[in-house]
């Protein structure tokens, strides 16, 4: 733990080629997700209030400015940053991320869940590679403290997670492990 209210944390690819590195923090009121993914060259925040809502999310490739930026207001609408409203992403509460086992977190932290309790999302599914951004229907279910499994309902993709102590994921059996 760098500071009173930071977290950094590592996950590696089970084949070596990824890895992501997060600095996870608190400031101005809000969480701040800081990462990199190597392998990908991908740099990424994501601004959340207190309670985990994502607010805000900008990533880099290889631009000086964001190659992607996004941001939702208090009503939920999702807009870019020249002004374009995203109505497909109306409803999504979350970025999904991929490479990035963060993203599990946010629902995780968010939703409060007890355990034996699910709860269906709808997350921005955003691929650093195209850019691409698209509504996803996912499902969590807390299946012991630290426990989750986690569903994309279109594919039946299912897997369970443990996470640590600030809802981080440990292992993606796969695909990632902490290091």
């Amino acid at each position: 733990m760098a500071r009173e209210h930071e977290v950094e944390v590592r996950w590696t690819s089970w084949s070596g080629e990824t890895l992501e590195v997060l600095r996870l923090g608190w400031e101005h009121a809000g969480w701040t997700a800081e990462g990199v993914i190597g392998g990908l060259d991908v740099q990424y925040a994501i601004r959340l209030d207190e309670d985990w809502n994502v607010r805000q999310f900008v990533l880099f490739r290889d631009l000086d400015e964001p190659d992607l930026w996004l941001a939702r207001d208090v009503a939920g609408r999702w807009g870019e940053v020249n002004g374009v409203y995203r109505r497909e992403l109306d409803g999504c509460t979350d970025i999904d991320l991929v490479s990035s086992p963060f993203t599990y977190t946010l629902p995780i932290r968010r939703l409060g869940l007890a355990v034996g309790d699910e709860a269906e999302v709808l997350a921005a599914w955003i691929d650093p590679e195209s850019l691409h951004v698209a509504p996803v229907r996912q499902r969590y279910t807390r299946l012991a403290e630290r426990r989750w499994r986690y569903e994309t309902i279109e594919t039946g993709f299912d897997i369970e997670l443990d996470v640590d102590e600030h809802g981080l994921v440990l292992d993606e059996p796969g695909e990632f492990r902490r290091v």
